[in-house]
């Protein structure tokens, strides 16, 4: 009796201190996204001014260091992401992405001169209220101990109706909305992110799940699905970031106010 709940209390321990690896490496994640927005819209400030614009279609930004700097933060940010999924639940992590506004907003009064009215300051703050209310009440995530089982849960027809309902509705605002209304309506492309930002955190997770098996000894490199998990998280990030660069040119502190938005539609997936 007594080495069973000496087993339980080392195993809660160590449940604590994986979660709060999660919760500091989330927490750093989101600050180096939230300056990356500000970065990068600097250098396509810059890329503006001397040609096409990226929400018109052009990549001029591509030969701006200022951009690769903010890029890079991106990155960092992301992995940082990528890592603390591999730690803490989805529950968990996921809803700290709503500090990037604080970061967001901060940087964009002092290197942007963009002004955050009291309506946009109470925003934030609902933003992290809420947050913080989803961390404390949200329901404990179930422990998956390899891929496969992340494979079963994304092959039921709930979630294969979603998926091809996202797609679908991706499509159109690509092919269609994009074209027509994208240089007046940041909703196009938020609305693209978003979708595609569920996926994104579905397939991550199961990446990161894979990685931390492999090291723990159960490698995962000879499943299939781990293979079809990173095909989709490669497509996912890379289509992201295109529209992310688009919507950059938007004013900061709002876009990132949506994006931290975004990031609760991805939780809820």
């Amino acid at each position: 009796m007594a080495a069973s709940s000496s087993s339980s209390l080392v195993s809660v321990e160590a449940s604590f201190f994986e979660n709060l690896k999660g919760f500091i490496l989330a927490v750093v994640s989101s600050a180096f996204i939230g300056s990356s927005f500000i970065v990068k819209k600097l250098g396509l400030q810059r890329a503006g001014a001397s040609g096409t614009r990226a929400r018109s279609g052009g990549y001029g930004y591509l030969k701006e260091p200022l951009w690769w700097i903010g890029m890079i933060t991106m990155i960092v940010g992301e992995l940082a992401n990528f890592v603390a999924y591999m730690f803490a639940p989805a529950v968990l992590v996921t809803p700290l992405g709503a500090l990037s506004i604080i970061v967001s907003a901060v940087l964009a009064h002092f290197f942007l001169k963009e002004k955050l009215q009291k309506m946009g300051i109470l925003g934030c703050v609902l933003c992290i209220v809420g947050s913080t209310l989803i961390v404390l009440h949200a329901p404990s995530e179930s422990s998956l101990t390899s891929v496969e089982e992340i494979w079963e849960l994304a092959t039921q027809p709930a979630f294969l109706l979603y998926l091809a309902s996202a797609i679908a509705i991706v499509l159109v605002l690509i092919l269609y909305c994009e074209p027509r209304y994208g240089q007046t309506n940041i909703m196009v492309y938020i609305g693209i992110c978003s979708i595609i930002g569920s996926l994104t955190v579905m397939s991550v997770k199961a990446v990161g799940i894979a990685i931390k098996l492999t090291i723990e000894g159960s490698s995962q490199a000879a499943s299939f699905q781990t293979w079809v998990f990173v095909m989709v998280a490669i497509t996912c990030i890379i289509t992201q970031l295109n529209y992310l660069n688009k919507v950059s040119a938007y004013i900061s502190s709002f876009f990132a106010s949506i994006f931290s938005f975004s990031g609760f539609l991805k939780f809820g997936k």
